[in-house]
């Protein structure tokens, strides 16, 4: 019978460190793609729309003015200068009597700038709601 030499630990050794050249490789790979590939990414650009003058003013508009306080009045122009007060629940009954024939004339909210956003934006969806279609919002430019 033969014998058996033992084997010596010279042969394999169990490997204590990881090699990071792969991971390395991989990464740098990863960044120059990245690096090449951003700036073909745009951001995102709005597109506005732009607005010019009207063909023909309109005969009568009405204003609903809310001051500081919360207070509605309202204000029809055209060939009679008319102003009277006015609540957020009766607005649109008054908008629809100062309108009178002419239902589809404009309505204009000019809002003090320290009120809640919420007070005007119940008084568009109050005139929305009544059926006024043409409610717009008045602003003033900034130099």
């Amino acid at each position: 019978m033969a014998s058996i030499a033992p084997r010596s630990g010279r042969g394999r050794r169990a490997m204590n460190d990881i090699n990071m050249v792969p991971f390395i490789d991989v990464m740098l790979v990863l960044l120059i793609i990245f690096m090449v590939t951003a700036p073909l990414i745009s951001p995102s650009v709005i597109d506005l729309p732009s607005v010019g003058k009207a063909a023909s003013v309109p005969d009568q508009v009405i204003h609903v003015e809310i001051s500081k306080d919360e207070k509605i009045t309202l204000k029809s122009t055209g060939t009679v200068t008319k102003s009277q007060s006015s609540s957020l629940t009766t607005l649109a009954r008054d908008v629809s009597n100062l309108q009178g024939e002419a239902a589809q004339g404009p309505v204009v909210i000019s809002a003090d700038r320290t009120i809640k956003y919420e007070t005007v934006v119940k008084a568009m969806d109050t005139l929305q709601r009544a059926g006024v279609q043409r409610v717009g919002l008045s602003v003033q430019l900034s130099e």
